[in-house]
C-alpha cells in the first residue's frame, strides 16, 4: 500500500534553533579551499568538495575560491573560463604566469558555480628540484624521485604559496584570507605557507590517515592496536614515510585541524599526535536527492528497471518471483577488506543456508558495484539482454495481433474462439521464443571478463562459499565491476536510480572515515547496513535513539570478533528478509526522514566553526570569538518511532512470509502522528558550549 511522505526536507526547520555564533564579517574576507579533487573526481574528498560549494557560497559570495590542478580535460568541460572579480587575486595570477607557470580562472559548473583557481602542474615542474631543496631546507622532509603522486603534490603546493605570498602583499591587512586545505596532497602549500610566514588563517582536515588506510589494507587489528604501533617503522616499511611525514607536519602547521568524524578523531590522535580541534561530519544536498513525496514511486520505477536487468540476466534460470525478490548491493573503491565485501560474502554463505532451512520463497538478489580491471563486457550477459529483448518483442507482436483479432470478433458482437485467433505461426514463433531461452550453464557472477580471474578476491570467495546462481540457491550475486552510467548497454541505470530501485545497501567497511554510500541510501529513503568503525554509523549512533527502526543497521566491528560480527550481519539480513512488503515501505518513510540530519545546511555549521577558530588563533588583535569550550555534536536525537513496540521482536514473524502479504496483525502505523512525534522530540541541535548549570540534558532526552 503506498503511503504518502509527511515531512518534506524543511519541515524540521521550525523546530531547529539558527546558528547563534557571531557571524563573519564575509565582505571583509577572502576564504579559499584548496583540494587535489577540485574539478578533478578520484574519491570521496571530490563529493564533499562539490556537495558543500553551494551553502559555502550562498554564505560567501564571490568572496569564496577553490584552488586545485588544472588538468585540460576537465577544464574544458566542467568549467566556464572567466576573469577574476578581485584585482588582488589578478595580480597574484599575473605574477605566476610572468614567470612561466600557467594558471587558470572560471567557474566550477556545479551547483553554487563557485570560482576556482587552478594551477597547471606540468607547466612549472622545471622548478621541482629547487622547490624540493626549499621542502628539505623548510623542514627536512625528502622525496622519493620516482614517486609522481607526492612530486606533483609539492609543485602544486609551492605554486599555491606562491600565489598566497603575492595576493597578500597585494592585499595588505584588509581582508584577511582563510585557507582550508584538504589531504595531505594539498599540505605542502599550508607547510610552505605557515614556514614564510604568510599572514593567512589555515585550516586543514583528514579525510583519512594515510597509514591508517593501508594498515587496514593488510589486515591488522588497526583499532585495537593505535597505542602499540611504531608508526615511523610502519610507515617507512610501505615506503610511505615522505607521505606521512608531509600529511603530519600540514597537521601540526594548521592553525585548526579537523577530521570528519569522531572515530577518525581518535585514530588521528595516535597517528599524527594531535587531537582534532573540531569534527566536520560529511553532509550532503538533501534537495538533491530528496524526491518530495514521490520517493516511494521512484523505488517501483527503479525497482522495475532492475528487474528488467536480472530477467535477462537468468534467462533460463528465472524460476523465482520477482515480486518476492529484494535486492541488496555494496558498492565503492575495490578495497576488499576495508569495504567489508570480506565479512559481507561470508554472511551471504550463511544467510543462503538460513532461508533454505526455513524454506523462504524469497529470493535475494545482491550486486557488488566496484571497479575492477576488466577487457570487455561479459558475452553471456550481454546474449541474456539480448534474448530477454526478443522475448519482449516477440509478446508484443502476438498481444499486437491478438488485440486486433479480438477487437474486430467484438465489434461484430461474437465472442471470438480462442483457437483461432493464434494460428500456427504464432504458436511457432512463441516456441521458438522460448527455446532461445535454454541455457546449459549457471547464470554468470559477473557481468565482465575480468583480467585477473583466477587472483580477484571478490570472484575467489565465491568459488570458496559456492554461491554460483545455482537453481537451489535462495541468493543469487551479480558481480559489475564498473560503475554503473546510464549510458551502459548492460544495466543502463545511473548510480542514483540504481540505489534508489534496491531495497538494502549493506556497507560492512572496517575502514571508513566517514562512509557517503550509506549515506546516499539514507537521504533516498534506501535501508543500509554501516558500522559503528564508520564515521557515519557512529554519528547515526550518537543522533538516533534506535537506528534499526529508521533503518540504518548497525554492526559492531570494533567490540566483536569477525565471526561474531559476521552473525551480526546475517541476522540483520535475515530479519530484512522476513519483512512483508508494508513493514518495508513504512521502514522506507522512516529512513528518508533522517535525511534532514545529512543535510550541509546543518553540517555546514561545522565547518563555519572550525573558520571562526582559525580566525581567531592567527589574528587575535582582530578576532576574539573561541568559545570557552569545543564544540559539542549533540541534538538531533531522534527518539524510537512511536509505532515501534518495545520489543523489536514483536513486530517481526519467527520465519519469512511472502513479502506481498498484507497480515492484519502488523504494527499500527500512522505517519502523519509518528512524524509530527519525531518533530516534537528532536533535541537542540549542535550546542555550542557547555550547558547552563542545572540545565543539562542527557543523552537521548527529549525537548518538547
Amino acid at each position: 500500500m503506498p503511503l504518502s511522505r509527511s515531512l518534506s526536507m524543511t519541515s524540521l526547520s521550525g523546530v531547529l534553533p539558527s546558528w547563534e555564533e557571531d557571524e563573519l564579517p564575509v565582505e571583509d574576507l577572502l576564504l579559499f579551499e584548496v583540494a587535489w579533487e577540485v574539478t578533478n573526481k578520484i574519491g570521496g574528498i571530490y563529493t564533499v568538495i562539490q556537495t558543500k560549494a553551494k551553502i559555502t557560497a550562498d554564505e560567501w559570495g564571490e568572496n569564496y575560491y577553490m584552488i586545485g590542478p588544472y588538468f585540460e580535460q576537465n577544464f574544458q568541460t566542467q568549467v566556464e573560463a572567466c576573469e577574476p572579480p578581485n584585482p588582488a587575486i589578478r595580480k597574484a595570477m599575473d605574477a605566476l604566469i610572468q614567470n612561466d607557470c600557467q594558471v587558470h580562472f572560471g567557474r566550477w559548473l556545479i551547483e553554487g558555480s563557485p570560482y576556482v583557481i587552478l594551477f597547471d602542474i606540468s607547466s612549472a615542474a622545471w622548478n621541482l628540484d629547487r622547490w624540493k631543496g626549499d621542502l628539505w631546507q623548510t623542514c627536512h622532509i625528502g622525496l622519493p624521485y620516482h614517486d609522481r603522486e607526492a612530486n606533483d603534490s609539492l609543485i602544486l603546493g609551492s605554486l599555491v604559496a606562491w600565489f598566497f605570498r603575492e595576493l597578500t602583499d597585494n592585499l595588505g591587512d584588509n581582508p584577511n584570507v582563510i585557507c582550508h586545505f584538504h589531504e595531505w596532497q594539498a599540505g605542502p602549500g599550508l607547510i610552505l605557507s605557515r614556514s614564510r610566514k604568510i599572514p593567512i588563517a589555515t585550516v586543514f582536515t583528514t579525510h583519512a590517515t594515510l597509514l591508517g588506510r593501508y594498515l587496514c589494507a593488510g589486515n591488522t587489528d588497526f583499532y585495537n592496536n593505535l597505542d602499540k604501533f611504531n608508526i615511523d617503522k610502519e610507515a617507512g616499511e610501505r615506503q610511505i614515510y615522505h607521505r606521512y611525514c608531509l600529511e603530519r607536519a600540514a597537521v601540526h602547521c594548521a592553525h585548526v585541524f579537523t577530521t570528519v568524524s569522531e572515530i577518525t578523531a581518535v585514530e588521528a590522535n595516535s597517528i599524527l599526535h594531535r587531537r582534532p580541534d573540531v569534527v566536520t561530519p560529511n553532509g550532503l544536498n538533501v534537495k538533491k536527492f530528496s524526491a518530495m513525496h514521490e520517493f516511494q514511486n521512484l523505488h517501483s520505477t527503479s525497482k522495475a528497471r532492475i528487474q528488467e536487468f536480472v530477467r535477462g540476466h537468468f534467462y533460463g534460470h528465472l524460476d523465482f518471483n520477482l515480486d518476492k525478490t529484494l535486492f541488496f548491493f555494496i558498492a565503492g573503491r575495490y578495497e576488499f577488506s576495508n569495504k567489508g565485501a570480506d565479512i559481507f560474502l561470508e554472511s551471504l554463505s550463511r544467510l543462503n543456508y538460513l532461508l533454505r532451512v526455513h524454506k523462504s520463497d524469497v529470493t535475494v538478489v545482491v550486486f557488488f558495484i566496484m571497479p575492477a580491471k576488466t577487457n570487455n563486457f561479459n558475452v553471456e550477459s550481454l546474449k541474456g539482454q539480448a534474448i530477454r529483448k526478443q522475448l519482449w518483442d516477440t509478446a508484443h507482436n502476438v498481444k499486437e495481433k491478438f488485440g486486433k483479432k479480438l477487437y474486430d470478433a467484438l465489434l461484430k458482437g461474437v465472442i471470438p474462439d480462442m483457437n483461432s485467433i493464434l494460428d500456427r505461426d504464432d504458436f511457432s514463433m512463441m516456441k521458438r521464443a522460448i527455446y532461445a531461452t535454454q541455457r546449459q550453464t549457471l547464470p554468470p557472477v559477473t557481468t565482465h571478463n575480468m583480467l585477473d580471474d583466477s587472483t580477484d578476491p571478490i570472484l575467489s570467495n565465491i568459488r570458496r562459499i559456492g554461491l554460483f546462481n545455482a537453481r537451489n540457491d535462495r541468493i543469487k550475486i551479480i558481480f559489475h565491476p564498473e560503475f554503473l552510467s546510464s549510458t551502459s548497454p548492460l544495466l543502463p541505470m545511473d548510480y542514483e536510480d540504481f540505489v534508489r530501485g534496491c531495497h538494502l545497501g549493506v556497507f560492512p567497511s572496517y575502514y571508513e572515515p566517514w562512509g557517503y554510500t550509506p549515506g546516499e541510501c539514507t537521504v533516498m529513503g534506501i535501508p543500509s547496513v554501516t558500522t559503528n568503525l564508520s564515521g557515519f554509523g557512529c554519528f547515526m549512533e550518537e543522533h538516533v535513539s534506535d537506528p534499526s527502526a529508521y533503518g540504518v543497521y548497525i554492526m559492531d566491528r570494533r567490540f566483536r570478533s569477525a565471526d561474531e560480527s559476521c552473525n551480526q550481519l546475517t541476522q540483520f539480513m535475515f530479519s530484512f528478509c522476513q519483512q512483508s512488503r508494508r513493514q518495508r515501505i513504512i521502514q522506507r518513510n522512516r529512513t528518508e526522514r533522517l535525511s534532514d540530519l545529512l543535510d550541509w545546511r546543518y553540517l555546514g555549521r561545522f565547518y563555519i566553526h572550525a573558520r571562526h577558530l582559525a580566525l581567531t588563533r592567527a589574528f587575535p588583535e582582530k578576532f576574539n570569538m573561541e568559545p570557552i569550550t569545543p564544540l559539542k555534536t549533540e541534538g538531533f536525537r531522534y527518539p524510537r518511532p512511536f509505532s515501534v513496540p518495545p520489543s523489536p521482536s514483536a513486530s517481526l514473524h519467527s520465519t519469512p512470509h511472502h513479502s506481498d502479504v498484507e497480515d492484519d496483525d502488523d504494527e499500527p502505523y500512522d505517519e502523519d502522528e509518528e512524524a509530527e512525534r519525531d518533530r516534537l522530540n528532536i533535541k537542540s541541535p549542535f550546542v555550542l558550549g557547555a550547558a547552563p548549570e542545572g540545565t543539562k540534558k542527557q543523552p537521548g532526552e527529549s525537548v518538547n
